[in-house]
């Protein structure tokens, strides 16, 4: 099991997968806001995404836990 972690703080814009999708290693699974600039946060290993820890509009600080991957 790992996990996606926001490398910033901001606002979760948009989440780009869903419980079940499977994500190779550098796939984008969530866009975050910061300073009016979106910025890709993309997964380190590959896997199935097991649970979204986190919502749209949902405020983040850097290294809290968005995705978490089985592999």
């Amino acid at each position: 099991m790992s996990q996606v972690e926001a490398h910033i703080t901001g606002t979760v814009w948009k989440i780009e997968v869903k419980v079940g999708d499977n994500v190779s290693e550098g796939d984008t699974v969530v866009i975050l806001e910061s300073m009016k600039m979106e910025m890709p946060v993309e997964a380190e290993d590959g896997g199935t995404v097991k649970e979204i820890l986190c919502e749209e509009g949902q405020a983040v600080s850097e290294g809290d836990a968005l995705v978490l991957l089985d592999n």
